[in-house]
């Protein structure tokens, strides 16, 4: 069951993103607001019914009501830096496509995640698990290979986009940690409550920054006016509502994995970071990013995806080898 919500998760933060490509025409930072909403309305609606069934710990009103201010904080912030993370991730996918964007960024943050969750909750085989995030930064490198090959008279912009890719990377793999704790210790709080407390924090930390990147874009173009979100089509605005929510699916049940005694916060976070493949597969054959592309940059993306698949078995086997 964890390993079916690990895979889940996986899927859910793989695939999301393909809300932002349904709406080319939106402004991710417009988009944003939406996504947000999603992401808010997915944790309050998962937990009032899925967090209030079984019949291990609290349930999640009662969970909530309990929660140390301590615990709240932490989870809060870890969706801040994690609101950060996104952004600069949405905004990599505006520019560099998804089969870029997210294996660069999404394969930083495991490594990073990986790490300082294992230091934090030490579970599990240290050389599979060690092994398998070497091979994903070895497919990140190829998948930076293979971008650099498609667009070889576009530097600039290759650049820029590793550049933001691998910033929203770093820092999405610092706010797992905090989640861990908030899950951790005495008084510990449940993935549905955590889920909440995550998401406020997201939402206080989107109107500075969003506003910010809204004034000073990042992928080049004029700055937007936030007047536009309200005469953008319902259809757009419910694309980023799904996009929040399924997230946030994925989120609750990563969450809940990692409070398995066999799993722990880095096997889980780091299999729901398989979120790499299974969006660098939908930008490849779903949205042809790399249809145009040469013979060797689709022979470095065979190669990514060939070493992403092995570091990510390496590191399921990890909790039970």
């Amino acid at each position: 069951m964890a390993l079916l919500f690990m895979i889940s998760s996986m899927l859910c933060w793989g695939s999301w993103a393909n809300t932002v490509k349904l709406v080319p025409n939106y402004r991710f930072q417009l988009f944003y607001w939406d996504y947000v909403v999603g992401l808010i309305l997915g944790a309050i609606g998962l937990g009032v019914f899925l967090g209030s069934m079984g019949t291990t710990g609290l349930p999640f009103l009662a969970d909530v009501a309990q929660a140390p201010m301590s615990l709240i904080l932490l989870a809060a912030a870890g969706g801040i830096i994690f609101n950060v993370a996104n952004l600069l991730l949405v905004a990599a996918i505006d520019i560099a496509g998804l089969a870029v964007a997210f294996p660069i960024g999404i394969g930083i943050a495991l490594v990073v995640g990986a790490v300082s969750s294992y230091l934090i909750t030490p579970r599990g085989n240290v050389f599979l698990l060690f092994g398998g995030i070497g091979l994903v930064l070895a497919a990140i490198i190829f998948d930076a290979a293979a971008y650099r090959e498609r667009e070889p008279g576009q530097v600039t912009l290759s650049k820029r986009a590793v550049g933001i890719s691998v910033c929203a990377g770093v820092l999405m793999g610092m706010f797992y940690p905090f989640v861990a704790r908030a899950m951790s210790g005495e008084h510990a709080l449940g993935p549905y409550a955590t889920s909440l407390f995550f998401a406020a924090g997201v939402a206080l930390c989107s109107i500075p920054v969003n506003l910010l990147l809204s004034r000073y874009p990042l992928d080049g173009k004029p700055p937007v006016a936030i007047s536009r979100y309200f005469s953008a089509p319902s259809g757009w605005h419910l694309c980023g509502v799904l996009g929040g929510v399924i997230w946030c699916t994925g989120a609750v049940l990563n969450f809940a994995a990692s409070r398995t005694n066999f799993v722990g916060p880095a096997i889980s976070y780091s299999i729901g970071q398989g979120a790499t493949m299974v969006s660098a597969a939908w930008g490849v054959f779903v949205w042809r990013e790399f249809a145009n592309a040469g013979r060797r940059s689709k022979q470095y993306l065979v190669v990514m995806f060939i070493l992403f698949a092995l570091g990510l078995t390496a590191i399921a086997l990890a909790p039970i080898v």
